[in-house]
């Protein structure tokens, strides 16, 4: 999927968005939001990582969400505001990754955000490789808020509209 990479900044004026916390930061298990243990990581992850209940991503789960501040218990929901994405491909599957916190964060964490999903999409490289599952894999880099949630679409197929955002 081509896209438009922007520079890292925060997003002026973001949109806030509900999310509940899957793996809380420093945890080594990655679970899925339906609470599927997915793997053991030989690394904590650096952040809160959740998704948005109400949308679903390009590749039909959850869309997925990084909630930079301290540890948040798994479970957790709170309301955030999205200051950007990272573009993730998975087994050739397109996947934003909302960046959430609660003020806005310097570009030294954004930086760190998009450094982490470069490490991240080479592990899971190796790992689909391992479990047999083809397609390529890659970090895509940093994309606007706004365009990100556009291309995620409502978790019922019966609501014509995107649950409204809150400014």
């Amino acid at each position: 999927m081509a896209m438009e990479k922007a520079r890292i900044a925060p997003c002026p004026g973001p949109p806030r968005l509900d999310v509940t916390i899957e793996i809380p930061r420093g945890s080594f298990l990655k679970r899925g939001s339906t609470d599927h243990l997915d793997f053991v990581s030989p690394f904590p992850c650096p952040f809160n990582y959740g998704s948005v209940a109400h949308l679903l991503g390009l590749e039909g789960d959850l869309l997925d969400a990084v909630v930079l501040g301290p540890r948040l218990p798994r479970g957790h929901r709170g309301t955030y505001f999205v200051y950007g994405a990272v573009g993730l491909t998975d087994r050739g599957l397109y996947d934003d990754k909302l960046v959430c916190a609660r003020q806005a964060p310097s570009i030294r964490q954004l930086q760190s955000v998009v450094r982490f999903f470069g490490f991240y999409a080479w592990c899971k490289g190796w790992l689909n490789l391992a479990r047999g599952q083809p397609g390529p894999n890659a970090c895509e880099g940093w994309c606007d808020a706004h365009a990100a949630i556009g291309r995620a679409r409502p978790l019922n197929p019966a609501i014509r509209e995107i649950p409204r955002i809150r400014f």
